[in-house]
């Protein structure tokens, strides 16, 4: 197929574009570069440079890549940058992306396949999570990506627009080419792994009182591979609606860094810190929908699995990308 991907030469597109490419689909990437990086583009990809501000551009994009399929993953995704600038949030995440549907509609585009969040639900009132959760997000970064998930429903039926959207839970890993390098990097995973790499004395422990068994928080890994295989499995005709994707398995705080000690065999300092506000003890997926109606298997459930190729990728990137 012919699929356009937003934010493509992000951590999560980049590494879908690779996968795209790889199982014969033609790809051209639309960036903007406010967060990605150019050398984090696959040179088998078509790569246009974003202007989504300005009128009519990502309508032209769209139009001469004539694509089949919209992957859509380009956002901002920062919960604590979205507590003091939620007007930055709404205008991209919801403004940005109401261009971008109205594009599909215009050029007859089949499929669109959403990067969602497991912020979408909140706090939430069980685990494992499962999609028929009450979405109550606590901060301006879910809400747009609720918002936008609303978007779809009304698009599909009002458009016809078939759509899959997929709230996700913590990618984490790197194949050997594309990995993770944000300008303002929040995942524990790569910051843990900054004390190997020479680059922090020590990582940090936000909340040691949690009720979980050692007191830190709990939250489900997914290797960005198998994230990608699951959009790819989207493309399909007929597949529609809701998924969150994750592994099922919780690992806390402090099991990370122990798994990225052993995996880097260098041995972690950790400082203590208080909770940060709005964090929930455990988030934790059900991806049986997923898996019972996409025909998705995760390949690479364990945390030992997804930290190995997150370090053969920063070991060989210690600055990550160049641009």
């Amino acid at each position: 197929m012919k699929v356009f991907v937003t934010g493509g030469a992000g951590y999560i597109g980049s590494v879908c574009a690779e996968e795209l490419l790889n199982a014969g689909h033609e790809v051209t990437v639309y960036d903007n570069l406010s967060e990605g990086h150019r050398s984090a583009v696959d040179p088998r990809a078509k790569f246009v440079l974003g202007k989504p501000e300005l009128d009519s551009d990502i309508l032209n994009a769209v139009k001469n890549a004539a694509p089949e399929a919209i992957l859509h993953f380009a956002a901002n995704a920062l919960v604590g940058e979205s507590m003091v600038n939620p007007g930055k949030y709404f205008a991209n995440n919801v403004g940005n992306g109401l261009k971008l549907l109205e594009a599909a509609v215009t050029c007859r585009v089949k499929k669109f396949v959403f990067s969602s969040t497991c912020a979408t639900y909140g706090p939430p009132e069980r685990v494992p999570m499962t999609e028929d959760l009450p979405q109550r997000p606590i901060n301006p970064y879910g809400e747009s990506k609720l918002m936008f998930e609303r978007m779809l429903h009304w698009y599909h039926q009002l458009h016809g627009l078939e759509f899959v959207a997929f709230r996700y839970f913590n990618a984490a890993g790197a194949t050997e080419r594309y990995g993770e390098h944000h300008k303002v990097e929040t995942h524990l995973i790569p910051n843990v792994l900054k004390v190997p790499l020479g680059q922090s004395k020590q990582c940090e422990i936000y909340g040691t009182d949690y009720p979980t068994p050692d007191g830190t928080c709990i939250r489900d890994y997914i290797h960005i591979v198998d994230l990608a295989q699951a959009h790819i499995l989207a493309l399909e005709p007929g597949k529609q609606g809701f998924f969150n994707l994750g592994n099922g398995d919780g690992y806390s705080v402090r099991q990370v860094i122990q798994v990225c000690e052993q995996v880097s065999g260098t041995k972690i300092p950790a400082v203590e810190k208080p909770r940060r506000p709005g964090d929930p003890p455990r988030l934790v997926a059900s991806a049986a929908r997923a898996i019972r109606e996409l025909g998705w298997k995760p390949a690479f459930p364990k945390l030992e699995d997804i930290v190995r190729t997150a370090w053969a990728w920063h070991k060989t990137h210690p600055q990550g990308y160049k641009d």
